[in-house]
């Protein structure tokens, strides 16, 4: 199938359009499909999607616009796949948002949507680039320029997103891979054993997991993980399963769960004994889904981040992220900060405090934009700390509270900090003594302090200032957008699993939110 680019939509003379009488032309100008029409479909680039189609002569594709167009709709209108494709048949709306009123007939058919996600997820599978994000970023911008919201001013959030996954308990977990592994073994005549052979029948689950109580939970799981070694041994001995997702997930939980004791017996790993616990198979349904604590609540699957630009005519969520929710939300922002250009003078992004650090603030700085975070984790330093000069590199430090000058300092790589001397009148006689709590040796004092602890107080610091609760009562608004997605867009109940096939819906609801941002704007 050949790339095309719809970059032209000529009327003719039978389009849908004509047929209208003045009073439904009147109702049809001023509804979403207008705006829709005018501002989001052209920003629509296909030629991001040219890389999923053939450079050979041959059938032309389905046009790109008008299917990205279509799944940002279904996201902003909450339909279906099914409810989408009957709607742009019947409904001129969709047409006219769509650019397809002089269609003979409309371009999408019940698998067309499912086959453009397949192709999607297949290149970024192979490249590790995601198109999807590429085009909504892209969207963004145009919508912003309309708006005419800058860059300028920015903030920062992140939001819990569940995976569409139950949470199973170790006896279900077992169960669930090994009746999987089981399942795909029978396909081939006699090479089930007779003793897992219950694992493919309809209520076994219910059986072991709720109704046979002659042994407990634990005594249950050690039976299954038993039943799970033998099926592995048979495995192992013919080869023929190794390439199967059924034989590696009960390998990749035999390895996590469980351990081998000397003498060679498997026994199931205590909780000390678990590596990397967040990171553990939590359903085979969805093998890359994580766990994480947060805010006293456990949350099963990935996270997204937000960067919403805001000014006088409204908000626009003009760039995000998703990962696995494992990844640290200070992370996200050293990733956004490393691809962006130099900003104008007065550019700032505003966050709460798990985005703060020290290298994101230099890094920051370094593209001309000022980094405010809100809230302050971590253990509080005093303020004479704001005093305290360092060197550029943060590994010298060159005088103190009081001004005093160090005799000698060095610098220790291992915890990050600079071991200072200073003269025993001087410490003596100093005001912030009993504040500081230097070391003192017999001849000299000495005074162990990190440049992080000095730009954590001068945090401190300025958070008291009247500067800085302006910033505050800004950042305030981006807490709308994870609620706007919970409640609207339904990001907890994405119809997939994995994270690129998440992300992709996800892509498509920032899009939604945007394009009702849009319509706020054009109706006010």
């Amino acid at each position: 199938m050949a790339f095309v680019a719809n970059n032209t939509q000529q009327l003719t003379l039978t389009d849908s359009t004509f047929n209208l009488t003045d009073r439904e032309k009147r109702v049809l100008e001023k509804s979403w499909a207008k705006t829709f029409a005018e501002t989001v479909f052209p920003a629509i680039d296909e030629s991001i999607f040219s890389v999923l189609y053939s450079d050979k002569a041959s059938r032309p594709n389905t046009p790109v616009n008008v299917i990205v167009g279509a799944l940002i709709l279904k996201e902003a209108l909450g339909d279906t796949d099914d409810e989408l494709v009957e709607a742009l048949m019947f409904d001129v709306r969709y047409q006219y948002a769509l650019h397809t009123t002089s269609f003979e007939e409309q371009p999408l058919s019940d698998r067309t949507l499912s086959r453009f996600r397949a192709r999607v997820l297949a290149y970024e599978t192979e490249h590790d680039v995601d198109l999807i994000h590429e085009c909504v970023v892209k969207i963004a911008k145009e919508i912003a320029g309309f708006m005419n919201i800058s860059p300028n001013r920015q903030r920062m959030d992140s939001l819990m997103i569940a995976a569409n996954i139950k949470n199973l308990s170790l006896l279900e977990l077992f169960y669930t891979c090994v009746s999987n592994l089981a399942k795909i073994m029978n396909k081939q005549e006699g090479l089930l054993p007779d003793k897992q052979h219950h694992y493919i029948e309809k209520d076994d689950f219910n059986r072991c997991i709720y109704h046979n109580r002659d042994l407990d939970a634990v005594e249950r799981t050690l039976t299954v993980m038993h039943d799970a070694e033998e099926l592995i041994a048979i495995c192992d001995r013919t080869g023929d399963f190794d390439d199967t997702s059924e034989y590696q997930l009960l390998i990749r939980l035999l390895k996590e769960q469980t351990i081998l004791d000397d003498d060679g017996t498997r026994r199931l790993r205590e909780k000390e004994e678990k590596e990397n616990p967040s990171e553990v198979l939590l359903n085979p349904s969805d093998p890359e889904a994580t766990f994480r604590y947060k805010a006293g609540s456990k949350h099963l699957g990935y996270v997204g981040n937000v960067i919403e630009s805001a000014g006088e005519n409204g908000s626009l969520v003009t760039d995000y992220a998703y990962e696995q929710n494992t990844y640290a939300d200070n992370q996200f922002m050293k990733d956004y900060l490393e691809q962006q250009a130099t900003f104008e003078d007065g550019a700032f992004i505003v966050a709460d405090g798990a985005y703060s650090g020290e290298e994101n603030s230099r890094l920051s700085a370094s593209h001309n934009l000022k980094l405010v975070t809100t809230n302050f984790t971590g253990i509080k330093p005093d303020d004479i700390y704001a005093d305290f000069k360092f060197t550029e590199d943060g590994k010298t430090l060159l005088s103190c509270a009081n001004d005093c000058v160090p005799s000698s300092c060095r610098y220790e790589s291992s915890n990050d900090c600079s071991i200072a001397y200073f003269k025993m009148e001087e410490c003596n006689s100093c005001p912030y003594k009993d504040r500081c709590h230097p070391h003192f040796l017999k001849t000299k004092v000495r005074k162990s302090v990190s440049w992080k602890a000095v730009g954590r107080a001068n945090q401190l610091k300025y958070m008291k200032t009247e500067e800085f609760k302006h910033y505050a009562h800004f950042r305030n608004g981006v807490e709308a957008i994870p609620s706007l997605l919970r409640r609207k867009y339904h990001v907890d109940k994405i119809p997939a699993h994995g994270k690129n096939r998440t992300r992709f819906h996800f892509g498509f609801k920032i899009a939604a939110l945007n394009f009702q941002k849009l319509l706020d704007y054009t109706n006010s």
